[in-house]
């Protein structure tokens, strides 16, 4: 299991331990963290499953592919240049202790 930690925008905090191979966005799911709405279940198709990596992080998952950029345009909060939708993101042992930003809406 790997430790993650997802922040709220109001600052709140939830640490979920996840399994390795999980999307952050499962890991978000599984674990009841509010903010991740992942209306399509994680098809990437939908952009309510967006989040903000670490800056530092950015290159801690691989880059993400057009589809996942298209998608990201019509994300319901700024988008940033550390936005990601979490359905993409493979977690890992590596990705120990990273804090996961949740914007402030989805929709």
């Amino acid at each position: 299991m790997t430790e993650i930690v997802f922040r709220l925008a109001n600052g709140t905090e939830h640490r979920v331990q996840a399994q390795e191979g999980d999307t952050v966005m499962s890991a978000a799911l599984k674990n009841g963290v509010p903010g991740i709405i992942a209306e399509c279940g994680g098809s990437c198709s939908c952009a309510t499953c967006h989040c903000y990596l670490p800056g530092d992080k950015i290159n801690a998952f691989p880059a993400m592919e057009s589809f996942e950029e298209e998608m990201l345009e019509g994300v319901a909060s700024e988008r940033l240049p550390t936005s990601r939708l979490s359905c993409q993101l493979n977690i890992t042992p590596d990705h120990a202790g990273i804090v996961i930003d949740i914007p402030a809406t989805q929709l």
